[in-house]
């Protein structure tokens, strides 16, 4: 306790010195004293359990410390950028005020985006769209304040370059942070811990489940069944029979209850249920419903009737879809303006020289709700009468030599940007396959339609995951399509940008699959 003491002191005399340095006069004394007691109250209330979440605590002060420092170091480079005649000088008073309450809009902003919880927990894309909602949020109230207080003089151009120089130094910590926790991540955790009743295939599934999905935040310390003898389960994760279960629970810090127990055993389901509310447990049901559905089902509620969809879809959202579109064309068009403008003629030429033939290959694909469309790329084969239906292959003899590098470096596929600004393509979405490769694996591949609900892109969660290229055998085109379904049901903006970003990354590495 008294590492805990000397932790929550330092932490205090950080905050102190951070923003003493931006007080008023001692008629804003007072603003300044609450800001610290606030803070003070909320670093003692961490003091009990610092032992038991002590990477916690200590990440989420760490966190706190850096931004607020990045905040206000940004602040004083835009004052000396403003005011260069006054470097290493106290700021003067009308500074200070919109400083300080800069600090609280930020203060106010990161806690109420919860910036700071679930340091550990959280992954690593959330992580980075909740510091964005912050950076938004905050940029938001600074303009209302701008607008509704008079004496809040900050210049456009101040304001401006703060939040470049905020945005950029936030997100670079953020990125360093997460690399750093990456190796000890579920470490550093504190588990929330939970029993299963029924040790049955149930009650194992769900076991797996969690020990496969760390970021949930659970530890399964053990079951409780009647007939273990008659189960395939570890002796030494059976803690007792099932009436045992709510005595164990509140002896050994229980946070949770499963119950996993088949739907003959009703009555011992109601008592469990009856106990957990005598003694304030919290309980959740595990409906065995497996011989019904094999699907990961999403759950909607009308009235009293369960309606169960099949999967989560981000993109059904028209908000979403609206985002989505708007980057492509966002993007498309800066590809479009300042490199296919130029580039294309010079490939032209290059394609021109090397081999006979057109300079774009044209070609019908599979796009979205499997409506063919001209999918368009730069032709890195000579002209043949199997481009429809035989696939390229390691050392196809059809490939030219200039066809050869713009497939290797993916060149090849940037005229497909301007398939993105037509509409029938997105920059980000499953790759589209020529009509003949859609009619063959549909029949073979039990979900392959089910990527046809999204606008095929000109990159995809697939590529970028290692299965791109040839795919000759069954099972690889298998794993595509799980890929191209996972994106499907967790698509988001970030992750459009993560996708875009590594298939830069692949493009200037050389990817062994690209031929």
């Amino acid at each position: 306790m008294v590492l805990c003491t000397i932790f929550v002191d330092i932490t205090i005399i950080l905050f102190g010195i951070n923003f003493y340095l931006l007080s008023l006069r001692n008629h804003y004394k007072k603003v300044y004293v609450c800001m610290l007691l606030l803070l003070l109250q909320e670093s003692c209330s961490k003091v009990n359990a610092f032992m038991t979440y002590r990477y916690t605590t200590f990440s989420k002060t760490l966190n706190l410390v850096i931004d607020f420092s990045i905040l206000n170091l940004a602040l004083y480079t835009c004052f000396v950028v403003e005011n260069p005649e006054r470097i290493w000088m106290n700021v003067p008073e009308q500074y200070r005020k919109e400083f300080l309450l800069l600090n609280l809009t930020w203060f106010y902003c990161s806690t109420s985006c919860k910036l700071y919880e679930n340091i550990f927990r959280r992954d690593a894309i959330p992580t980075i769209s909740i510091t964005l909602k912050s950076l938004l949020g905050f940029a938001f109230l600074v303009f209302v304040q701008m607008l509704v207080l008079p004496q809040f003089q900050l210049s456009n151009y101040f304001l401006l370059c703060f939040f470049a120089l905020l945005c950029f130094f936030i997100l670079a910590w953020k990125t360093t942070f997460l690399l750093v926790r990456k190796p000890r991540r579920w470490s550093l955790i504190k588990f929330k811990r939970i029993v299963v009743v029924g040790a049955g295939t149930q009650g194992m599934d769900l076991y797996n489940y969690i020990e496969k999905n760390k970021h949930l935040g659970y530890e399964v310390v053990g079951f409780f069944d009647d007939n273990v003898a008659a189960l395939p389960i570890a002796n030494n994760l059976v803690l007792g029979k099932v009436a045992d279960c709510m005595d164990y629970v509140e002896q050994h810090n229980i946070a949770e209850v499963y119950c996993a127990l088949p739907d003959i055993a009703r009555d011992k389901i109601l008592m469990l249920m009856e106990e957990s509310d005598k003694r304030m447990i919290r309980i959740k049901l595990v409906p065995d419903v497996k011989d019904y559905f094999k699907e990961n089902f999403m759950v909607e509620m009308y009235g009293h009737m369960p309606i169960l969809t099949p999967r989560r879809e981000p993109l059904g959202d028209k908000a979403n879809e609206v985002v989505k579109r708007a980057f492509d064309v966002a993007f498309s068009l800066a590809v479009s303006l300042f490199l296919l403008s130029w580039f294309i003629p010079l490939m032209a030429i290059i394609i021109k020289l090397d081999s006979k033939g057109p300079v774009f290959f044209r070609q019908l694909r599979s796009g979205k709700n499997n409506r063919p469309f001209y999918c368009l790329k730069f032709r890195s084969m000579s002209v043949n009468s199997d481009s429809d239906s035989k696939q390229a292959t390691k050392g196809d003899a059809r490939i030219t030599r200039v066809g050869a590098f713009i497939r290797k470096t993916s060149i090849d596929e940037l005229p497909q940007f301007l398939n993105v600004l037509m509409g029938d393509m997105s920059v980000v979405g499953p790759r589209p396959h020529m009509l003949k490769h859609t009619q063959d694996y549909s029949v073979l591949i039990e979900k392959f339609m089910v990527r046809h609900f999204l606008t095929p892109g000109i990159t995809g969660w697939a590529q970028v995951s290692g299965f791109r290229g040839d795919t000759t055998e069954t099972i690889e085109m298998e794993k595509r399509v799980e890929a191209d379904i996972w994106y499907l049901e967790n698509w988001s903006f970030l992750l459009d940008l993560k996708i875009v970003v590594l298939t830069f990354w692949q493009a200037v590495r050389g990817d062994k699959k690209a031929f």
